[in-house]
């Protein structure tokens, strides 16, 4: 509360030095405009003057040129004159010599006369043209001038307004935050009046609180010495009273730590398939292209290890991913229950065999582009400097492996390591990512100076330019991954080093039995108290519950009756139906047969109608001839009598003789079609009535759930705002109460 009132009489003396500011720089750009405007008068009345005098000399010129005219006429009309001397002259040659004489002197006097008014019009003209032009150019250069005067002056008019109407709305800004200011600074007083007079009650309640758990320690502690006396104090870890809690805080930040530690390995693994997979495209580009010459088989066994990098990397994700799910706050997180850790051991030891089987291929491979022919000293060199940084990081790996093999040690044999020797180890673990780290960086600095030597050889492609910068981003992303992880360790370290569970007055770690102990501890004391939370049924007397007793017994008697009967119901049901199946298929089989017999008599009397008929014609008055017709009728109906008949229906096709068993077989046909179809039936009728007493119940078990849901939805909108109230008031009180703790 104080340090929010501190910032805003920051804000506000900055706000009025802002203010101060502008209202110095206000008052020198209207000195300047009253300057300019002053200015913008001079030149006003100078170029009012110039006007004046441009038009004195407009008039000057125009009384020259009217005297310009005037002595043209008279030149012209002297033209004439002379004109006429002249033809008078040529008239007059006999007549004497005095009149021409006095004749020449008059024209050479209209000469020179004529001569100098001539010179003295050329005169005045290039006069007026230089006047005139220095009138123009004096009259643009005025004009230009003035145009840019009127220009500055809009422009500082401009910034006046601007800086007057930014004045204004600070000034008016400045006195509602003044005012708010006011207003929260007196809410703010009155809520430290609030707010220490709640401190002190609290205060009050922790001595009242501090003393009740005085009391009850006390209690507690007497009632534990008188009656319990058989605790082991002087071999406590034989006690079996002494049983480590289960720490819920320790596992929250193991979960928490562990999902931070799942981040940087998902990071380091992307970067790490990455760099192999960039640089198997490498190896398949330089020295040699791959698509135009074949490369060495050095190379290609190198390129085809690096192709299975991802069987390698990819584990290492998963593995972690396992032991990270493996760590909720209902298990027990210590070296020696952490299971999963050793499978993630192994794919870190298989994937450092991996880093090792690579590494004289990698060698290999730089050596060959320094035998190259284009390779300069320099790009040799820092092929060199590779040389080493790949066999530090191998090392480095190596160690790393060493590390975590022992850290997984403990959850595969029982007391393998004492205490002190897994804190060491976890030392010398973050010592060794920060190794890692380095000789990463280090590798990186050396890739980008190879490659920007690289940069200069005439046999560059843009292919090769393209994957080496992708691998060195694959490098800066390793780089930054390992320095996560090495600074992520090292935070931790203390957490890591430090003993989340452990027997009291034992120096022993837990072993997973105990662990196991724990847990069911644990759910027994969750369900106990669980259970003496839960509100207790009130008692019934005993009549009461005999007489319910016996209307229980009485309803789950009915109960069971109805469900007899509803079952016998559709038992009858089902019977019924089949019997209507059956009376339908009956019917339908008679309309057949009786059509089939109407046909049949139809025939019949056709027959006996033709032969009839056949007999009255054919009579012959010796009884010899008739045994002979009588005779050879038997034999045609012997022979007709074996040839076979062709009956087909909708089932299928039955060969019969028309004998005495024809009937027969029809019938015995139709019977086992009505008996196929009768049980066929049956069956659907059976799976039709369990699909809808099935429907029926799923309905309802829906209805139920869905009001369950959006009970349980309310009930969950209600519980977050009660958090959400809670998480405000808690926050507002440590607000307040910050300044006086």
């Amino acid at each position: 509360m104080m340090a929010n009132v501190t910032d805003l009489q920051t804000k506000y003396s900055k706000l009025a030095q802002e203010y101060s500011k502008l209202r110095a720089q206000n008052q020198v750009l209207k000195k300047g405009v009253v300057d300019e405007q002053a200015n913008s008068a001079s030149l006003k009345e100078q170029l009012k003057q110039r006007d004046q005098s441009l038009r004195k000399q407009e008039q000057e010129m125009d009384s020259l040129s009217f005297r310009n005219q005037q002595l043209a006429k008279r030149v012209e009309l002297l033209q004439e004159e002379l004109a006429v001397s002249e033809a008078k002259g040529k008239k007059g040659k006999n007549k004497g010599d005095s009149p021409s004489q006095h004749g020449l002197q008059t024209q050479n006097v209209f000469d020179e006369d004529l001569q100098k008014k001539i010179e003295e019009n050329e005169r005045l003209h290039i006069q007026f043209y230089e006047a005139d032009e220095q009138h123009r150019r004096q009259e643009a250069e005025l004009r230009a001038r003035l145009e840019e005067l009127e220009k500055d002056s809009e422009q500082h008019q401009a910034v006046v307004d601007e800086l007057t109407t930014k004045y204004m709305e600070t000034a008016t800004r400045l006195q509602s935050d003044k005012a708010r200011l006011e207003v929260k600074v007196q809410t703010l007083e009155r809520e430290s009046k609030e707010c220490r007079m709640r401190t002190d009650e609290c205060q009050q309640q922790l001595r009242r609180c501090q003393s009740e758990l005085n009391r009850q320690v006390k209690q507690s502690s007497s009632v534990i010495q008188e009656k319990v006396p058989f605790n082991d104090t002087k071999f406590s870890d034989y006690n079996s009273l002494n049983v480590p809690p289960h720490n819920r805080r320790h596992q929250i930040k193991s979960r928490d730590v562990a999902g931070q530690a799942l981040s940087f390995i998902q990071d380091l693994v992307a970067a790490l398939l990455n760099f192999h997979s960039y640089t198997e495209q490498r190896v398949h580009i330089y020295p040699l292209d791959s698509s135009i010459e074949p490369i060495s088989p050095l190379n290609q066994k190198f390129s085809q290890y690096l192709h299975e990098n991802a069987a390698f990397v990819r584990p290492l994700e998963d593995s972690f991913l396992q032991l990270h799910q493996s760590i909720t706050e209902d298990t027990v997180t210590v070296l020696e229950t952490v299971v999963k850790l050793k499978s993630f051991a192994d794919i870190f030891s298989s994937y450092t065999h991996f880093l090792q089987k690579i590494l004289p291929y990698q060698l290999k491979s730089l050596e060959e582009e320094c035998e190259a022919t284009l390779c300069t000293a320099a790009l040799t060199v820092k092929n060199q400097e590779l040389q080493s940084d790949m066999k530090k990081v191998t090392s480095v790996f190596e160690k790393l492996k060493n590390y975590i093999n022992l850290l997984a040690l403990p959850s595969v044999q029982q007391d393998a390591m004492p205490q002190s020797s897994m804190s060491a180890v976890f030392t010398q673990l973050a010592a060794c990512l920060h190794s890692l780290h380095d000789a990463v960086k280090e590798m990186s600095k050396h890739y980008n100076q190879k490659a920007s030597l690289e940069q200069e050889l005439p046999n560059v492609t843009q292919k090769l330019c393209t994957t080496t910068e992708c691998l060195l981003g694959s490098l800066g992303s390793l780089t930054n991954s390992t320095g996560k992880i090495a600074t992520f360790f090292s935070n931790n370290l203390d957490f890591f080093t430090s003993s989340g569970y452990g027997l009291k007055g034992s120096t022993l770690a837990l072993n997973p039995l105990q662990a196991e102990s724990m847990l069911a501890n644990k759910k027994k004391a969750t369900a106990y108290i669980h259970a003496i939370t839960q509100p207790r049924p009130q008692t019934v007397p005993y009549r009461e519950a005999l007489s319910n007793r016996r209307i229980l017994t009485s309803s789950t008697e009915s109960r069971e009756g109805l469900t007899q009967q509803v079952q016998q119901s559709l038992e009858k049901i089902t019977r019924l139906e089949q019997e209507k199946e059956h009376w339908l298929l009956e019917a339908q089989l008679g309309k057949v047969r009786l059509e089939k017999e109407n046909q049949r008599i139809t025939d019949l009397e056709a027959q006996l109608t033709a032969v009839l008929g056949g007999s009255l014609n054919a009579q012959t008055p010796g009884n010899n001839t008739v045994a002979p017709s009588h005779e050879e009728a038997e034999m045609e109906h012997k022979m007709t009598g074996k040839e076979t008949t062709l009956c087909t229906s909708l089932v299928g096709m039955l060969c019969t003789t028309p004998t005495v068993e024809h009937v027969g077989d029809e019938v015995s046909r139709e019977q086992l079609i009505k008996s196929h179809y009768m049980a066929r039936v049956g069956e659907l009728t059976t799976q039709l009535q369990i699909s809808d007493s099935k429907a029926v119940h799923f309905h309802s078990e829906c209805r139920a759930l869905a009001k369950r849901l959006a009970i349980a939805e309310k009930s969950r909108e209600t519980l977050s705002e009660e958090v959400k109230l809670a998480n405000q008031n808690i926050t507002r009180l440590q607000v307040k109460c910050s300044p006086f703790i």
